[in-house]
């Protein structure tokens, strides 16, 4: 293995040495190496390498003196590819090298070889002209492989919107105050009546202290509650921290002593038995009247940088950390998803991620700024396949979104002669196999489908792929939404080359503000 830091000089003598270690044991027979090292057989692939470099020297001098005899080059052409890849170098009496790439095609694309000897071109050139350089940093990328890069790894596209979320939503309720806003089982608010509950939740909650940058707990299942109180909490100005009540209760407690939220949303069939300290001021939506409370949307100041949620990592890494995220993010990603699927008033948007995931918050959101439905599911309704239908089909569904595996569930149930009326199906969280994209493709015809990824870090999702069946063996995550930047680097922080794997660095709009209470880890 070579270290990256090795100069380009050093990495030469170091396989030199290999090789001439090598050449040492050149006798031993290659029966003897296979059964001493014992490697996985498969009868397609050769035992111990499947990459081969051959050098040769080539002396014609003396058959250029025999009578009667004409040398000339000649080109074999194509050639049966012994393994993977196999570099074959030429090299004359001169010093001329020529070198060819024999290579298995069903295994490469002719342009990615093509891009490899380029790449390899440029390597040697380094060795000759800046031997001392670092391997790990030569330049192998060429100018056009730059700009290609740039062109999948940035989109500055701005948004034209940075009015945060709840702002948008009243301008439409001006707009569609009669039309239904959210449907749960047999209840239903309008865009008028939800908003007018969320402003008497808001105006109580202003006088209990909430302002911008104050962290609310909202700890309620699926419910027309749930819409109210994520919608009180942001025009009261304050930044809302969702509390999976399904969570174990070790990590609710952590999550509502690590936010240092001092009030918390809930129900009354949840509060008893809620984790939570003596101290925390706890308002039970369900039962809490606020009649009383004025109506008219709430005049708070805020912008672009202020909290509007945080939601909580997986903790796989050791303790859960809230992503902090920024209502301009927000308004940022939103405005990207009407830009790109184009939602009518005619669109039925399905709730049924829990929303300590950051699904929900699209789920929750856009429909309510485009004059759409949001249906909320019921609790559990989003791990039984042939309720989600029943909803779809009742309440008129266009759009929803899955983790794979539940898509690869509820793909299984419908079947194929099964007739729904959905635009966009998007799925996340998870990466997604081949087949449940190819199975998704031959159930769902004529509906738009999606890959879309982020991480907790970053405001829901930062790229997205339209699925379609090209013989790609893995579905890509695509590139980025707008504003925002994604660039696949190696350890020193060089882009790789396309077809070579690196770490995924992400930029832009729609990065987190940084960890709560993490000051430090958030500027790594």
């Amino acid at each position: 293995v070579l270290h990256g830091r090795l100069s380009l000089t050093q990495a030469l003598e170091q396989a030199k040495a290999a090789t001439l270690g090598a050449q040492a044991h050149q006798d031993l027979p290659f029966e003897q190496l296979v059964e001493a090292l014992q490697p996985e057989r498969n009868l397609g692939i050769n035992p111990l390498f499947q990459v081969m470099v051959n050098h040769q020297q080539q002396d014609l001098r003396a058959l250029q003196h025999l009578p009667g005899i004409n040398l000339e080059d000649y080109s074999l052409g194509e050639q049966t590819a012994q393994f993977e890849l196999t570099i074959d170098t030429c090299e004359d009496v001169e010093g001329r090298v020529k070198a060819s790439f024999i290579y298995a095609q069903e295994l490469y694309e002719a342009s990615t070889i093509k891009r490899m000897s380029q790449h390899y071109i440029r390597m040697l050139q380094a060795l000759v002209d800046q031997p001392q350089t670092a391997l790990s940093d030569v330049q192998l990328l060429g100018e056009l492989e730059r700009q290609e890069l740039k062109l999948w790894s940035e989109n500055e596209t701005r948004s034209p919107n940075m009015l945060p979320v709840h702002y948008l939503f009243e301008q439409e309720v001006r707009r569609s105050g009669h039309a239904t806003a959210a449907v749960f089982g047999g209840d239903s608010l309008t865009y008028a009546e939800l908003n007018k509950r969320a402003n008497q939740l808001a105006h109580y909650l202003i006088k209990q202290g909430v302002q911008p940058e104050v962290k609310v707990g909202i700890a309620v299942e699926r419910s027309l509650d749930m819409v109210i109180g994520l919608f009180g909490i942001l025009k009261a100005g304050g930044a809302y921290v969702p509390l999976d009540p399904e969570l174990p209760a070790e990590r609710l407690t952590y999550m509502v002593i690590d936010s240092g939220i001092e009030l918390l949303l809930t129900q009354s069939t949840i509060n008893k038995d809620f984790p939570h300290p003596a101290s925390l001021k706890v308002l039970a939506l369900d039962t809490q009247d606020l009649s009383t409370q004025l109506p008219t949307n709430p005049s708070v100041a805020l912008h672009g940088e202020n909290l509007a949620y945080v939601i909580y990592t997986s903790g796989s890494t050791g303790n859960p950390k809230g992503a902090e995220i920024r209502h301009r993010a927000l308004t940022s990603c939103l405005t990207w998803m009407q830009q790109t699927y184009g939602l009518t008033k005619a669109d039925g948007v399905l709730h049924k991620a829990p929303f300590s995931f950051d699904v929900s918050v699209w789920e929750t959101f856009l429909p309510l700024i485009v004059g759409a439905r949001l249906v909320v599911a019921f609790p559990g309704d989003h791990c039984d396949p042939e309720r989600i239908v029943q909803l779809i089909r009742q309440h008129q569904v266009t759009i929803l979104s899955f983790v794979p595996s539940m898509l690869k569930a509820f793909l299984a149930h419908i079947g194929k002669d099964v007739q729904l009326p959905l635009r966009h199906v998007m799925w996340g969280g998870e990466a997604v196999s081949e087949n449940t994209q190819s199975e998704a493709l031959r159930l769902l015809k004529g509906v738009n489908l999606q890959n879309l990824y982020g991480p907790t870090e970053t405001t829901i999702h930062v790229t997205h792929w339209t699925c379609r069946d090209d013989g790609r063996s893995s579905v890509p995550i695509g590139q980025p939404v707008s504003e925002t930047q994604t660039y696949v680097l190696d350890e020193y922080l060089s882009e790789v080359p396309p077809g070579i794997a690196g770490e995924l660095y992400i930029g832009g709009e729609l990065l987190a503000r940084g960890y709560l209470g993490r000051a430090a880890l958030s500027a790594e």
